[in-house]
Formats: C-alpha cells, sequence, structure tokens
C-alpha cells in the first residue's frame, strides 16, 4: 500500500477470533448460509459446491485450510456464518465465514505490514494489518495469495 491518503474499502468479517478483511472490488455478495453438496476426493478444505442462481460455486472453508476454530458467537448476532463470494481472476470462490462484520474505509496509511508471528493465517496470505479503536487489529487478506496456481485451478474446475 502506498503510503498516502487514498482511502478503500473492506468488507469486514469475522473468522476464528480474529477480525478479517478483504478488498470490496474482490466481493461478489455475501449469502446466508445454504447447503453445500460434497465433492469426492476435493483438497480437504472445500466444503463442496453450491447453486447459486444457476452458477456452481465451489465453497472453501479457510478454518480447515488454516486449521482455526470457529468463532464463539453470542446469541444477539444478527448474522452469524454465510459465505462471501469473492471474485478471483474471473472465477467466483465462496468462502465460509463466522459472522459478516460491517464495510469500512481504510486510509492506505494507516495499514501497516503484519507483524512475522500473527496468530491464525499466515503472513505470506496477508497484506497488511489495521490497528482498531478498541486495541484490536483488522487483517486484510489477499484473496489472490490464499491458493497457489494449481490449487485454484482444481478448485475453478470443480464447477
Amino acid at each position: 500500500m502506498a503510503a498516502n491518503d487514498t482511502q478503500f474499502q473492506l468488507v469486514t468479517f469475522q473468522l476464528g477470533e480474529e477480525l478479517y478483511g478483504v478488498d470490496i472490488m474482490d466481493v461478489k455478495e455475501i449469502v446466508k448460509i445454504q447447503s453445500v453438496r460434497p465433492i469426492p476426493n476435493a483438497p480437504y478444505y472445500v466444503e463442496g459446491i453450491f447453486n447459486l442462481r444457476r452458477e456452481i460455486i465451489p465453497i472453501i472453508n479457510l478454518h480447515k485450510r488454516f486449521r482455526l476454530q470457529k468463532a464463539v458467537l453470542d446469541d444477539d448476532n444478527d448474522f452469524e456464518g454465510g459465505f462471501i463470494i469473492l471474485n478471483i481472476d474471473n472465477n467466483k470462490i465462496g468462502v465460509i465465514i463466522d459472522r459478516i462484520a460491517r464495510v469500512v474505509t481504510i486510509n492506505s496509511a494507516d495499514v501497516k505490514q503484519p507483524p512475522q508471528m500473527l496468530s491464525g493465517i499466515g503472513t505470506e496470505y496477508i497484506s497488511g494489518v489495521i490497528r482498531q479503536e478498541d486495541n484490536g487489529y483488522l487483517i486484510m487478506l489477499d484473496i489472490r495469495k490464499l491458493f497457489n496456481a494449481k490449487e485454484l485451478q482444481n478448485i475453478i474446475d470443480m464447477q
């Protein structure tokens, strides 16, 4: 990120105990939990596929991929879980989330490099970290690095 005052928006969500964000331009839509059809011989982190308005979308479980615990949510959460449909190189892939948070506007100057030791997802998948007012962090995921080229092609071929 350039250290200037340009702004961008992130769709934020909870995954395990952490708050993550992805660039709003990479998000096609957010849908509530739907039934997912398993795929035989799929990688361990692929939950299966589901039909979204006649389009077959592969669903990825980042909890399994990165060995994260599911979040423990209160009863008063309006939207407990669902899928974020990402557009990765013109291919739609769904990612299971524990809870959608909100869309936030971020100043590029507020984005810091991730610390080497960050719990959960490895730093190679993180494009930056933003300090939050409540002393927590918002972790920016680089969706293009979540899967290597071969993995991405295998996921796309499942459609």
